[in-house]
């Protein structure tokens, strides 16, 4: 997952959409079956009620690890609470987001700023959404936001969490001891040259090098295109050939590499806050959304990491790791 498309990308994303979909004949999605220890098999698992009582769900998940483990967490804690549930992993926001609407999908777990974003240039234009964005660092804003835009298209945004997945960047542990650098604030008071392991695009995104020179000061050297959040572009800056390295807040491999995140203190990034968004029409039961709060409401940044972590480093199951959260949440009947 790269943070800096998916959420300064929103707009541009939204150009390809009219053509994404009639790919796909806006009927069927471009689906990952789940195998036999897949998502499906992962949510009767996972539960400890009959499933199919109170009808049928599908949750949606984008083809990323972190996305599978959320809507397997979606689909277990529903699946507990009498639904019937199944999970569809469908390759972008461009294909599920159409599907949500039309009741394809029922439900599936996002994020604030960059759905809003993805909203905006939906509904009012990539031009318009681009010279008058409406997410911002303000979590309550920025799902208030999100709430207008939503709601006529059939969606219900439910609260968002503590858990957060945006941009973040790290150092080296030693690099931040010997120049006392807790925020980017430290850094950009440095006075520092640096060269930050991040995608190309960096250069140009404003949540990437020029918003970090703009808000912080930071004296960006120039740009080391490995990626965002690879295990090359940590690598280059435990080896010092960078400095700063672009990954997420949820990368749960830093610490592996030797690095520490710099706290984002003026608020350079988006309030990128998990939630769940509903078909209103399809997932209209109220067991649904209190299902899916107490998840919400249990979730960490520090959780996501260590989900994905297990996953992604331990060859875990999506479904698996799940269970074993929600039943360490007391959020499973026994």
């Amino acid at each position: 997952m790269i943070k800096t498309s998916r959420l300064a990308g929103a707009i541009v994303g939204l150009v390809a959409l009219s053509g994404s979909l009639a790919a796909c004949g806006g009927d069927s999605l471009e689906k990952e079956k789940p195998g036999a220890g897949g998502a499906s098999a992962g949510a009767d698992a996972g539960s400890g009620a009959a499933g199919g009582k109170k009808g049928a769900l599908v949750v949606g998940a984008a083809a990323f690890t972190e996305s599978k483990v959320l809507a397997e967490l979606y689909a277990q804690v529903l699946k507990d609470a009498g639904f019937d549930t199944s999970v569809t992993v469908v390759k972008n926001r461009e294909l599920y987001e159409p599907s949500l609407e039309k009741g394809e999908i029922d439900v599936v777990p996002e994020y604030a700023a960059t759905l809003a974003e993805f909203l905006n240039a939906k509904v009012n234009g990539a031009e318009k959404a681009k010279s008058n964005p409406l997410a911002s660092p303000d979590v309550a804003k920025t799902v208030g936001e999100l709430e207008k835009l939503a709601t006529p298209l059939g969606l219900k945004v439910l609260p968002a969490g503590e858990a957060v997945d945006q941009n973040a960047f790290a150092v080296t542990k030693e690099f931040a001891a010997k120049n006392k650098l807790k925020t980017l604030s430290d850094l950009g008071r440095s006075k520092i040259k640096v060269k930050i392991a991040a995608g190309d695009e960096c250069a140009i995104r404003p949540f990437c090098a020029p918003g970090l020179k703009s808000k912080y000061g930071i004296d960006v050297a120039g740009i080391d295109p490995k990626g965002v959040g690879t295990p090359q572009a940590k690598q280059a800056v435990k080896d010092g050939e960078d400095q700063l390295v672009l990954t997420t807040t949820t990368d749960a491999t830093i610490d592996s590499f030797g690095l520490v995140f710099l706290e984002d203190d003026k608020k350079l990034q988006n309030a990128d806050n998990l939630l769940p968004v509903l078909n209103t029409k399809d997932a209209s039961d109220p067991a649904v959304a209190e299902a899916l709060n107490k998840v919400t409401k249990a979730l960490t940044t520090a959780d996501l990491g260590e989900l994905n972590r297990k996953v992604d480093i331990e060859r875990a199951k999506e479904a698996d790791v799940a269970k074993a959260y929600l039943e360490s949440k007391g959020l499973l009947k026994k």
